[in-house]
This record gives C-alpha cells, structure tokens and sequence, in this order.
C-alpha cells in the first residue's frame, strides 16, 4: 500500500484497519428502527403541519420547510445505508426500505444503488471519473479542451449550478430516467419508483390538491438536494484531498484520504447520519450510520486524520480542478501561472 506524505494524512498501510472497522459492522435492530422512526415520523408530521399552514401564510410554509428538508436528508442516509446493505440485517428488509425511503428522497433504489457502489470502486481513482462524482478536470485537461468544453466546465462548477440548479435537475429529471451504464433490472426499479411517485401525486391531487403538494413538497425536495449536493461535494473536494492514478491508486489511502472527514456541530451531524465520517465509511460501507462516530472514537488511526470544519469547508468553492504537478485541487487561477511556465519551457 501507498503511504501518503502529508501534514493532514497518516500512513494508510496499517493492517489493523480490518479488524478496527470489523467490530461495528453488524447492525442493530433497535438502533435501526429507532433511527427509522426518529426520521420518519418528524418528517411526516412536517409535512402534515405544511399542508395546514398553506391557509394561513407560505412564510410558515416556507419556515417549515427547512427542517423537514433536515428530516428528508437524514431519511436518505438510511436510504443510503440500505443500499449498502447495512441498515438491517436481512437483506430483503434492506431492499423493502430502500425502495420506500428512494420513493420518498426521487431516488430510483436500484440505479442509484449500482450507481453508489462504482462510485465507490472508483473515488479518487483520476483514470475511473464519471460516474457518480463531481465533474473535476486535471489542469492539463483544461487546457487542451475545447473552448466550449471549458465554457461548459466553468457553468457547471459554478456554485448556483451546482448547489442550486444542479440539485433540482438531478432529483426531479435525472432521477426519473434511466442510465445507460446499468441493466435491466436498475432501469425497471426507475420505472417502479416513478410509478410510486407518480400514485403519490395522484392521490395528492385528489386530496390536498396538486398546487398544494407542489407548494410543500417542491421547497423541501429543493433544499434536501442542495444540501445533499453540498454534502457529497465537500467530502471529495477538499484541501489536502487524495486523487491518484489507477497504477498508484491504493483503496484504504482512497478511503481515508480521499474522502473527507467533516466535522459537522453535533445538531447538523445529527441530521446528516453521521455521514461526515465519510473517510470511515469508504473505508468500511458495511458499518451503519450510527455506528460511525463510535468506530472514529475508538480507534486512533481514524481520529489522526484531519477533519473539515464548516467553516474550512468553505474553501471548497474555490477549487475548480486537480493539479497532478502540485497534487492538490487549485482554482482558475492557477491556469496563468502554467501557461507562463509552458512558455518558458519553450523558449
């Protein structure tokens, strides 16, 4: 294995990794079903209290709003952790709820699944980008593009396309088609999840009625994603981040290096299901959730890994692409400076 040299990263060649993490990966009934209910059953009070606040003000509406997205973030995660396999035990309790939470969070529990595990396989891995990631260009890559490559890169690592826009398209279309990188099976279980999404906005409409459920479920569904998008953007992109290529790529230092570990206060961790320990989870996705921040307590090895803060966490707008020179993430800026060093190397 490859031994990172860095003032934020420890050596990731130490066997005893296995059995560190080997210890909390059997979930617990009563954890599971504790954190099912903490999750579902506040959020679908939210919505409720969302439907009767439409009479009185969309403020409240609105106001609302902004924790019930917390509620639906955190039903995701348990989205998440059944795709795994790791919320339950059984793995047809694990398919049951992944199907009904992916209805809930315009997730297609198949296809994001297949989708999640390649992501998996690949994070980090510069020679296996595009699927499942944050479109990232080499500096050398930006370069050599085209001009409508490029003005097409900028648009779609500019903050509001990617926090704002990028969100609403990936759950309110993306998710409703189709990819072509999976099979039969993924793409019938994008069919059963629009077809569930499609009886719950019939049933709306013959009940609340259709404006009012958009008016509810629009707001929430937009601020889930973004901060969703936010999330997955922070724990790959951020300084001191590993990226190698596929003849140097190593999986633990891909898992504890390359993904971050984001130290949340504890109400946003709390919300978040703990994916903050995200370096633990690419390392071990068998541990649940609620079993992360445990396993990071507990062993040193994990602990030495430097956390993102929310507010270092903001530098993370500022990177735009790798720099395989410097081996870190730099901003346009950095364009100038290796298009002064190419013209000097060739005179």
């Amino acid at each position: 294995m490859t031994v990172v040299e860095s003032d934020n990263q420890t050596p990731a060649g130490n066997s005893s990794w296995k059995e560190a993490v080997a210890r909390y990966q059997n979930p617990v009934l009563r954890s599971s079903i504790w954190q099912l209910g903490n999750s579902l059953v506040p959020y679908l009070v939210l919505w409720g209290l969302m439907i009767w606040s439409l009479s009185i003000s969309y403020w409240i509406t609105l106001a609302l709003a902004v924790p019930a997205a917390g509620f639906l973030v955190r039903i995701f995660i348990i989205f998440h952790d059944c795709c795994h396999g790791s919320f339950f035990k059984s793995r047809r309790a694990n398919h049951l709820l992944e199907f009904v939470t992916g209805v809930l969070t315009f997730s297609p529990y198949r296809q994001w699944r297949h989708l999640h595990a390649m992501h998996h396989a690949t994070a980090a891995d510069l020679d296996r980008r595009g699927i499942g990631d944050v479109w990232t260009l080499t500096v050398q890559e930006y370069l050599q593009a085209s001009r409508w490559k490029r003005l097409a890169y900028r648009l779609v690592r500019n903050p509001v396309v990617l926090f704002v826009i990028g969100p609403a398209y990936l759950f309110l279309i993306e998710h409703r088609l189709p990819s072509r990188a999976v099979g039969k099976r993924q793409r019938m279980g994008v069919l059963w999840t629009n077809a569930a999404l499609l009886a719950i906005l019939v049933a709306m409409s013959l009940t609340v009625g259709i404006k009012a459920y958009l008016l509810v479920q629009l707001p929430v569904i937009l601020l889930a994603g973004a901060a969703g998008v936010w999330l997955f953007y922070v724990q790959h992109q951020f300084e001191g981040v590993y990226w190698e290529r596929r003849g140097n790529w190593d999986y633990v230092d891909a898992a504890l290096h390359g993904s971050s570990f984001y130290k949340l206060p504890k109400v946003l961790q709390w919300f978040t299901g703990n994916i903050g320990f995200h370096h633990i989870h690419h390392l071990s996705p068998a541990i649940p959730n609620y079993r992360l921040e445990k396993c990071h307590r507990e062993n040193p090895l994990f602990q030495a890994v430097r956390p993102v803060t929310l507010w270092t966490s903001m530098k993370s707008l500022s990177y735009r692409l790798w720099d395989e020179q410097k081996q870190r993430l730099v901003g346009y800026s950095r364009l100038r400076a290796v298009r002064r060093e190419t013209k000097s190397t060739a005179l």
